[in-house]
């Protein structure tokens, strides 16, 4: 086909899609807002519990493969999920369990022909696993920033690149808003302009970028192996330059390219300085059927921490003064709390023995499936007694915590509980104060809070600095405003205990 047909093809794509989206018949995308999903039942599930198990079995059979450093950006691919979605889930697991202000899923358009790149500012995507919420304030930030970003509703109708991250972004995230993109043109001019936009209304937010790509299509297994590990190569050296050059001149493919390339933009901009391809396969390795494969790969851009980290391993926190049958206690207490609420009963009166269960302590309760976080919910102020804060905070991080789903009685047998009894809260005037392993932080300024525990800088392996960073993010603050003289910080100690399972 040559140039010139595939321009009216183009045209004539554009202007059926333009009327699939506004005739009164099939024009609830418009009167709603909400853009319907085009792919559930074929390129994945249409069921949302068939696909919420899909997902989380990507996922569970994903190896914990840490990162060290904050994840900026990341790739996945975008094909159906019996061929990439082992892949993507190599990414996602990266971020599950993070809190981010926003998503920005960045794709190409397959459907429809124009230049630049269309942002859907209005409603949301809905998917089996319900509505995503666009965040129209930031959308049309990056819209008002840069001339080749326009609004381009049919641009999204029938495009699949962005949809289809969405399931995993709701079982990893929970609820978030997003922004989507769609890039019609992938030169250079136009991945330049999106990522400076991008970047400058980021900014000051924690917000995730998602590039959507595959790469080679349709060669034999060993020419498209070696075609992408020429775009994995550039990737890993996050060389936007060279991977715009070489999917020009053919050396490589990737019908994502230009989103790949502006996430490495944004990411650079905003910091990241790493790379770390995650995973790669391609459909022959899914099939079996080496004769005409499509490759994909997984990968993150992040900010690495410092040096300077504090001794990987070891207890964090500091002893309270519980007894080991006091401990064993407060864990029995937290997960019977937990077993009652699912029987809607009531948990009976606890024995005054164990004098120190009756102190006012404030404490946080962990809950944690296969080693991954499956609910966190605490307080410094205490409920009553000691035994009265761990049991609300169990029922709360089972029931109420908003990045997870209710805990199932299925679910609760094969989790272990984590206690955290916490020392009270004391400002500190300099970070010197704080020591990483034995700190947590709670940061605050106006509205903004967030904390985070002592374990968790030893689990991740963080230095001082990066820890503080990760808290403010918790805060929904910049990651620098720990230095701003408005903004408080606490330190707390914790003595942590966990069942043995």
């Amino acid at each position: 086909m040559n140039d010139s047909m595939r321009q009216i093809l183009g045209a004539i794509a554009v202007i059926f899609l333009v009327f699939l989206f506004s005739h009164e018949g099939g024009g609830s995308e418009v009167k709603s807002g909400i853009r319907k999903s085009v792919i559930a039942g074929s390129w994945y599930p249409g069921n949302p519990t068939v696909l919420k198990n899909q997902v989380e079995e990507y996922l569970a059979n994903t190896p914990a493969d840490a990162v060290d450093g904050i994840i900026v950006a990341l790739v996945s691919p975008h094909a159906g999920y019996a061929y990439s979605g082992q892949v993507a889930a190599h990414s996602y697991k990266q971020i599950a369990g993070k809190v981010f202000d926003s998503v920005i899923i960045i794709g190409p358009s397959h459907r429809a022909y124009f230049q630049g790149a269309s942002i859907y500012n209005d409603g949301g995507y809905e998917t089996p696993l319900g509505i995503v919420k666009v965040d129209k304030l930031l959308a049309d930030a990056i819209i008002a920033q840069s001339d080749v970003v326009s609004i381009n509703p049919a641009a999204h109708v029938q495009e699949h690149s962005v949809e289809i991250q969405l399931p995993f972004l709701q079982v990893v995230l929970g609820d978030f808003p997003f922004v989507p993109v769609v890039m019609g043109s992938q030169d250079r001019r136009t991945c330049e302009a999106l990522s400076a936009a991008v970047a400058a209304v980021t900014k000051n937010k924690n917000v995730l970028i998602v590039a959507s790509s595959d790469l080679s299509h349709f060669h034999g297994y060993d020419r498209a192996t070696a075609m992408d590990a020429i775009a994995l190569k550039h990737i890993e050296k996050m060389d936007w330059q060279g991977l715009l050059a070489d999917l020009d001149s053919g050396s490589c493919e990737a019908c994502g390219g230009g989103p790949v390339a502006a996430a490495i933009m944004i990411a650079q901009k905003r910091g990241a300085d790493s790379a770390k391809i995650l995973k790669y396969a391609n459909s022959g390795d899914v099939t079996g059927d080496r004769q005409g494969v499509v490759g994909y790969a997984a990968a993150v851009f992040y900010k690495k921490h410092a040096a300077g980290r504090s001794p990987a391993g070891g207890d964090a926190g500091v002893v309270s003064g519980l007894s080991d049958d006091e401990k064993r206690q407060l864990l029995a207490i937290a997960r019977k709390s937990i077993e009652l609420q699912l029987r809607d009963q009531a948990l009976p009166e606890f024995s005054r023995d164990l004098r120190s269960l009756h102190e006012n302590r404030g404490a946080f309760v962990t809950l944690k499936k296969n080693e991954e976080l499956r609910g966190c919910i605490g307080s410094f102020e205490a409920r009553g007694s000691l035994y009265k804060t761990v049991e609300e905070m169990a029922r709360s991080a089972a029931f109420h915590d908003p990045r997870f789903p209710p805990v199932s009685a299925n679910e609760l047998k094969e989790m272990k509980i984590e206690i955290s009894v916490l020392s009270p809260l004391r400002k500190i005037k300099s970070i010197d104060e704080i020591e990483v392993g034995k700190h947590g932080i709670y940061v605050m300024r106006g509205m903004y809070r967030g904390v985070l525990l002592p374990q968790v800088a030893t689990q991740y392996n963080w230095d001082k600095v990066t820890f503080l960073e990760e808290t403010c993010h918790k805060a929904g603050l910049p990651a620098n405003a720990w230095k701003d003289g408005e903004t408080e910080i606490y330190v707390f100690s914790a003595d942590i205990f966990a069942e043995h399972q």
